[in-house]
């Protein structure tokens, strides 16, 4: 009987609690500085397409002409030939951190004029620069085109998603690698992916738990990490620090308000200090209902229309929510789901509180 009694009070108690922050892994929290992808960036040439190509724009003429001469075709001074099966287009593509000459990677094409479909088309060999002008790959293949676009001679046109985008899986074999320097250089930094003073420190004594005195913090968002060189201790140790625990703190109060969705995000961290809010409508409704003013037999008179007005109002019942200091955002919820607010009122709801001081959080408008 006892026993019976004492496990409902514990479970009781043991709900009253506050629920302790979920410790998250460094890799989750920030990345190693240089251990990173890479954009590339290419210009190039679709051809085989049934028709719906870009048809004798300049550039894509030219670039057709410097194709051909490639390949021991010589086109003729003053001959611009038609391409209505070609088109001219911007080929994408991110390079791994540490990919290797010899892997392959995913590319994206997209078209720059006035081609209408890539579908059916193949990439001519492009080559893939970065922002050093430098070339790290080199592009070709067959398109994946998850669009469709039909034409008819009336003008009618049916465009299913985008044809004007395709996907070459694999279309990209890497030429050059990316020095990353981890394995050689003194101090090897890790940033956090949003800058928090207590996070760093945290992360930072975590750090030195498990390898002492190899973490000092930079700023609110780097820690410099003094680790054994070599590739292969290097590699072994980022992956042990990667995989640490750390509770990160708790983020900043914040408010998040779209404007153009009407969207309002509130963060855990928001409080309140001791406030009443009241919200209530006025609708003011205006009926117009004109009628018709017929003059008397043989009066001589004109058939009029006379207008007839009718305005009411009405009040909805306004209610008051009472918050005490260090009110939460359930308590804030709650209260403004009974007061039976919209986003828009919520929106201006929620300015009021922080014009009259009461709303301990940053409000943004996106």
């Amino acid at each position: 009987m006892l026993l019976r009694f004492i496990l409902p009070v514990l479970a009781a108690f043991a709900a009253a609690l506050p629920v302790p922050a979920m410790a998250e892994r460094v890799r989750d929290l920030g990345e190693f500085q240089g251990v990173r992808a890479n954009q590339l960036t290419g210009y190039g040439v679709v051809v085989g397409l049934a028709g719906t190509g870009d048809d004798n724009l300049e550039y894509l003429t030219q670039a057709m002409k410097g194709t051909a001469g490639r390949l021991g075709v010589q086109l003729p001074a003053g001959i611009s030939p038609g391409l209505k099966n070609a088109a001219a287009v911007l080929v994408t593509a991110e390079l791994p951190a540490f990919a290797k000459p010899g892997q392959r990677i995913d590319v994206t094409v997209s078209t720059i004029g006035k081609a209408k479909s890539l579908r059916g088309g193949a990439l001519i060999l492009a080559p893939l620069y970065g922002a050093d002008g430098q070339i790290y790959a080199m592009a070709q293949g067959n398109l994946a085109v998850g669009g469709l676009g039909i034409a008819a001679r009336d003008g009618s046109q049916l465009t299913v998603n985008v044809p004007t985008v395709g996907r070459i899986a694999e279309g990209a074999s890497v030429e050059r690698a990316v020095a990353t320097g981890f394995d050689s250089g003194e101090v090897l930094r890790w940033n956090l992916f949003d800058a928090d003073f207590m996070t760093a420190q945290r992360v930072r004594d975590a750090i030195n738990a498990r390898f002492p005195q190899s973490a000092t913090i930079e700023d609110g968002v780097t820690l410099a990490l003094r680790l054994p060189a070599g590739a292969d201790s290097r590699a072994t140790t980022m992956a042990a620090i990667e995989m640490l625990d750390v509770t990160p703190a708790e983020t900043a109060a914040k408010v998040i308000v779209n404007s153009r969705t009407g969207t309002v995000v509130i963060n855990s961290a928001v409080r309140l200090s001791s406030a009443a809010i009241s919200h209530g409508k006025l609708v003011v409704k205006i009926d117009e209902k004109p009628q018709v003013s017929q003059p008397a037999p043989f009066s001589r008179g004109q058939t009029a229309v006379v207008p007839n007005s009718q305005i009411s109002t009405e009040e909805k019942e306004a209610k008051v929510a009472l918050f005490k200091p260090g009110a939460s955002l359930s308590s804030l919820v709650d209260a403004l789901n009974k007061l039976g607010t919209s986003p828009s009122d919520l929106v201006a709801i929620l300015e009021a509180l922080k014009q009259a001081g009461a709303l301990k959080a940053e409000m943004v408008v996106i």
